[in-house]
C-alpha cells in the first residue's frame, strides 16, 4: 500500500457504488454510508457525499467535484473492482484514499492496490468484520403500503380510466415516505412471485399498515384482514368498487374523476389514523355476518320455483 500523504486541511469526500453515474444505490450501501457519516460528524470532520445523478439528481455529483478541494477520498461499502474504482485513483491521485466496509476479491488488482488503506469487511487471509450497515443509526418505521392496481377490466369500454388512475396514484405514491409493496390478488401455483392460496394473500395484507387499490377485491380483502384501504374507482361514473365501498360502509373512496393529490393525502391521513379502527370494525362485521350477502339468499333462490313466464 502507498504511504499516506498530508494535503493541507482535512476534508473528506465520501463515495461508493452509489456515486457512479450508472451505479445503483442499495439499502445496505446507504446505511453503511450513514454509519460512516455518524462517525465523521461525531469527530467534527468535514465531509461531502457524492451521489449518482440518477438516484439523487439534486445532490452533489462527480461532475461538480474538484479533487483538490479534498484531502481524503473514502470509498464506502461494496466490492473493490472494476474500471470505475480504478478511475478514482487517477482522478483523486493527490488525496489519501481509504476504503472502508468493502469486500476484497483480488488483492493484487489495481482497484485494490490504489488505496492507501483498506478497512475491509472481508478479504482473503483475514477475519471478516461486521458490515457497516449493521450499526447504522436507527430509523423510525415507515408505513408499509400494499399497492393493488389493475390495468385490465376491458369490459367497461369507453368508461375505463385505469391508465390515468394508475399513473396519478403511482406518481403520488412515489413521493410518499413509505415502504411500497406491489401486490396481486391473482393466484398461481407455479409462479413463486404470486401467492398460491387466499390464506397467503391474507397473511400479507394483515401485516400492512395500508392498502392502496383500484380493485374490488383489493378493498374487500384488505378490510377482511382489518387493514384500511384507500380505494379508487377506475371507471368513469363509478362501478363495482364504488358499489362495494357503499355495501361495506367504507368511506375512503375516490372516483376516477376526482383523483388528485389533495384528496389522496386526505384519505391517506385518515386511513393511518381513524381508518385503523374503522378497518378493524369492518373486519368484525364481516366475521359476525351482520350484513346479508348473496350466499344468504342462494338457498331461497335454489328452492323457489323459477319464473318461466
Amino acid at each position: 500500500m502507498h504511504r499516506e500523504r498530508r494535503t493541507g486541511p482535512r476534508r473528506v469526500l465520501l463515495t461508493g457504488w452509489f456515486s457512479f453515474r450508472d451505479g445503483e444505490a442499495t439499502a445496505g450501501d446507504v446505511l453503511a454510508l450513514r454509519r460512516v457519516e455518524t462517525v465523521l460528524r461525531g469527530s467534527g470532520t468535514p465531509y461531502d457525499v457524492v451521489w449518482s445523478p440518477g438516484f439523487r439528481p439534486d445532490a452533489l455529483h462527480f461532475d461538480d467535484v474538484r479533487p483538490h478541494d479534498y484531502s481524503h477520498l473514502v470509498f464506502v461499502c461494496g466490492p473493490l473492482h472494476g474500471t470505475q474504482v480504478e478511475e478514482l485513483h487517477r482522478r483523486f491521485a493527490r488525496c489519501v484514499r481509504i476504503a472502508v466496509g468493502t469486500s476484497v476479491i483480488d488483492p493484487e488488482g489495481p482497484a485494490v492496490t490504489g488505496f492507501h488503506r483498506i478497512l475491509a469487511r472481508d478479504a482473503p487471509g483475514s477475519e471478516p468484520t461486521e458490515d457497516l450497515a449493521a450499526r447504522a443509526p436507527a430509523m423510525p418505521p415507515r408505513p408499509v403500503v400494499g399497492v393493488i392496481l389493475t390495468h385490465g377490466q376491458h369490459e367497461y369500454g369507453a368508461q375505463r380510466r385505469h391508465g390515468e388512475v394508475a399513473e396519478r396514484v403511482t406518481r403520488w405514491l412515489a413521493g410518499k415516505d413509505c415502504a411500497r409493496l406491489e401486490l396481486e390478488t391473482r393466484l398461481d401455483t407455479r409462479d413463486w412471485h404470486l401467492s398460491a392460496t387466499p390464506a397467503q394473500v391474507q397473511s400479507v395484507l394483515a401485516r400492512l399498515d395500508l392498502v392502496v387499490t383500484d380493485r374490488l377485491h383489493g378493498l374487500v380483502l384488505a378490510l377482511r384482514a382489518g387493514t384500511p384501504a384507500l380505494a379508487v374507482d377506475p371507471v368513469a361514473g363509478g362501478a363495482k368498487v364504488t358499489a362495494q365501498a357503499r355495501a361495506c360502509g367504507w368511506p375512503a373512496l375516490l372516483a376516477a374523476e376526482r383523483v388528485d393529490e389533495r384528496r389522496l393525502e386526505r384519505w391517506w391521513d385518515w386511513c393511518l389514523t381513524s381508518g385503523r379502527v374503522a378497518a378493524r370494525q369492518a373486519r368484525e362485521t364481516f366475521r359476525e355476518g351482520r350484513l346479508p350477502d348473496g350466499a344468504d339468499r342462494l338457498l331461497e333462490a335454489l328452492t323457489s320455483r323459477a319464473d318461466t313466464g
